[in-house]
């Protein structure tokens, strides 16, 4: 491995490390929103890249699906559970959740397989990216209102799905 390589390697260790540290004393909620931000974002910043902007768009796309890989991933194993726990009559809602997540899961497989120069690609994404924005709404606006109400430990929740999406993230 390069010297180059090696440094940004460490960066990217070392902007993890801040990262997780920066998030872990954010409760559940506040930790999930900035997720949403974040891959809202990306999803901005793909629109606005150019036809030509290939390997941009790549890049960008495994960034998105790495992000979302790990979302998905804290809330079914560690907030859904514990909501669907301690919110009465939540789990029509939570279903609804798993099988939106299933949804944007099979598209992100496809992007992963996929070339930019391919048909259909930048419609794939812009497609995720509106399967999520709905997605986000309902949670924000459904899910998290009745969470917060709950009475669980949003800052121990957060602590521990932040460790956990430091984990996931680390492997993929």
């Amino acid at each position: 491995m390069s010297t180059k390589s090696n440094a940004t390697s460490a960066n990217a260790a070392k902007n993890a490390a801040i990262h997780a540290a920066n998030i872990s004393g954010q409760d559940a909620i506040a930790l999930l929103k900035a997720d949403h931000r974040e891959v809202s974002d990306m999803f901005k910043q793909f629109e606005e890249l150019g036809d030509r902007a290939k390997a941009s768009k790549q890049k960008l796309v495994e960034k998105i699906c790495k992000s979302l890989i790990a979302h998905t991933q804290i809330e079914e194993e560690i907030f859904y559970p514990a909501v669907r726990a301690e919110v009465k009559d939540a789990d029509d809602m939570m279903d609804e959740a798993v099988v939106e997540h299933q949804a944007a899961k099979d598209l992100i497989q496809q992007l992963q397989e996929m070339d930019p120069d391919e048909d259909l690609y930048d419609a794939k994404v812009k497609v995720l990216g509106e399967e999520i924005e709905h997605h986000v709404k309902e949670e924000e606006e459904e899910m998290f209102p009745k969470a917060r109400k709950s009475g669980l430990d949003m800052k121990a929740l957060g602590q521990e799905m932040a460790q956990r999406k430091q984990e996931i993230l680390s492997t993929l």
